[in-house]
């Protein structure tokens, strides 16, 4: 079956640095667009960074870009989340994210655990 185990997360400090790692298994990696999203206390889940199947695309929401990267590595089946000039506003569990349609079973979505993510000083 398809998971998604996220790591690296933790305490960081404004303007410092954080790695997530997310490994998947289940699936074949290689050919799916990957997402990470975060969920900050008492707000909605949003959308971070996609990277498609093999890395070439890119996308970050507005309030990250320029300071996270998303990066894969489709020979270990893991995609990650590198996070710089951390924010307090960054505080948020952060979850690793793949979907797919197909004609029998319709959507597919499947989330990682989360890690937790808190930026304070």
């Amino acid at each position: 079956q398809v998971q998604l185990v996220e790591s690296g997360g933790g305490l960081g400090q404004p303007g410092g640095s954080l790695r997530l790692s997310c490994a998947a298994s289940g699936f074949t990696f290689s050919t799916m667009a990957m997402n990470w999203y975060r969920q900050a206390p008492g707000k909605e889940r949003e959308l971070v960074a996609c990277i498609g199947s093999a890395g070439d695309t890119r996308t970050y929401a507005h309030s990250v870009k320029g300071r996270f990267t998303v990066s894969r590595d489709n020979g270990k089946n893991t995609v990650y989340l590198q996070m710089n000039s951390l924010k307090p506003e960054d505080t948020a569990v952060y979850y690793c994210n793949v979907r797919w349609f197909a004609f029998d079973s319709g959507e597919n979505v499947y989330w990682g655990q989360g890690t937790q993510v808190t930026v304070s000083s």
